[in-house]
């Protein structure tokens, strides 16, 4: 596979756009999605607030 034909199928399949190539599971909620992102933010911050006692 050359990377002329890779760049090719790229361009194609960018360029299509259609709802079976969006990215987006049905099963995926925006909202869910956020706040465990914000919950594991947090408890990363916890930890290492946790470290730096001396300050």
């Amino acid at each position: 596979m050359s990377f002329h034909s890779t760049a090719a199928q790229f361009v194609t399949l960018a360029s299509e756009g259609g709802a079976e190539h969006s990215g987006n599971h049905q099963s995926l909620s925006p909202y869910v999605t956020g706040i465990g992102a914000f919950i594991a933010l947090m408890l990363l911050l916890w930890i290492t607030t946790r470290f730096n006692r001396d300050r």
